[in-house]
């Protein structure tokens, strides 16, 4: 497909693209780094496949600051889950001369082509949660089969191996289909869990979305027990329908990710919502920057940068009486750890 110059301005202001001044006006560098850190002007992208939710919301933030405290110029384009946008915004952010690029999710064929051509223009580039599979640039990854295996060693816990699950699940995704390699293992390891109902969209807003197909599956299958919704959207949807439905005490709800709205939910009385595994997705998103900044900088952070996952538990942030994620960090230090990923004495961490 060719993207003209007009095609490509129509697309950008069609999806709302994002030039965000996170350090507008760079300095004089910073003190001890290297080249080109130490002159400033450093320009760097995010170009994204998914804004919309608590989690790549507060993985936004977490570049914002990141980019802050390295003095650069941060522009993020949004592509609101267009494949085929988010590829023209990365050939906008390869004409803009950026220093480097962190490419947020998508499809990875779609975006090869455009991320070879900014290689090949000496641009560096990191990717998140999306693999391009080429030693050239750094993946940033949450380890989505860790996470799958915390959420569901707590299922196994909690309510046994034998009851009727529902599992919200959309392919063609790096975090979803590594989590649902897990959710295949574990059933082939525990044939008394049935697998009444699997259904999921991206559809905005997800959390709504997901409420009505859930709505309908719950009608259909008044049995199922628990359901395995490794996205905390997706979880927050199944939540609304069981509410909806008064089925509170009889359905369990486990996921993946984490946000402070998330935690007011979990801990809500009665909730169904009785577990996460999770990485902190602004310190997700500082790694992002920090791997990228390193690149730049000639001091490569390695092929692929895991940040590693908490088991979180309804009753854990009761007890604990956790109030937001920078609250879960304090308290749970393993939460926390994953500051310390992708580090180097010259790069200031993030406020």
């Amino acid at each position: 497909m060719k993207f003209t110059p007009a095609k490509t301005l129509r697309a950008l202001f069609a999806a709302g693209l994002l030039l965000s001044g996170a350090a507008s006006a760079v300095a004089a560098g910073l003190p001890g780094a290297p080249a080109p850190f130490d002159k400033g002007g450093v320009q760097i992208a995010l170009v994204g496949y998914l804004f919309s939710g608590d989690f790549p919301e507060a993985y936004l933030r977490g570049v914002e600051k990141q980019a802050n405290a390295l003095d650069v110029k941060l522009r993020v384009f949004d592509a609101r889950q267009q494949a085929a946008t988010q590829r023209e915004m990365l050939e906008q952010a390869i004409d803009l001369g950026v220093d480097g690029i962190i490419v947020q999710l998508g499809l990875a064929e779609t975006l090869k082509d455009s991320i070879d051509k900014a290689l090949a223009k000496g641009i560096k580039v990191v990717t998140f949660d999306v693999d391009v599979n080429d030693p050239r640039i750094t993946r940033v990854d949450q380890d989505h089969r860790e996470l799958a295996r915390l959420a569901l060693r707590q299922v196994l816990q909690d309510n046994g191996n034998q009851f009727d699950a529902g599992y919200v699940y959309i392919d063609g995704f790096t975090p979803m289909e590594r989590r649902d390699e897990i959710w295949r293992q574990v059933k082939a390891e525990n044939p008394g869990i049935v697998e009444k109902a699997r259904f999921g969209t991206l559809n905005a807003p997800i959390a709504n979305s997901v409420a009505d197909q859930a709505s309908a599956v719950l009608r259909a299958n008044p049995g199922i027990t628990v359901f395995f919704a490794p996205f905390d959207e997706f979880a927050k949807g199944v939540k609304i329908a069981v509410d909806e439905a008064g089925l509170g005490k009889q359905v369990k709800i486990y996921s993946a990710d984490i946000s402070t709205a998330d935690i007011q939910i979990m801990k809500e009385q009665g909730s169904a919502w009785s577990a996460t595994a999770a990485v902190n997705p602004e310190v997700a998103g500082a790694i992002s920057v920090r791997s990228l900044a390193l690149r730049i900088a000639g001091e490569n952070p390695g092929e692929q940068v895991l940040v590693p996952p908490t088991l979180i538990t309804r009753q854990q942030l009761l007890d604990l009486d956790v109030k937001n994620v920078r609250d879960l960090a304090r308290k749970v230090p393993a939460f926390g750890e994953a500051q310390k990923v992708a580090q180097a004495p010259w790069i200031p961490l993030a406020n």
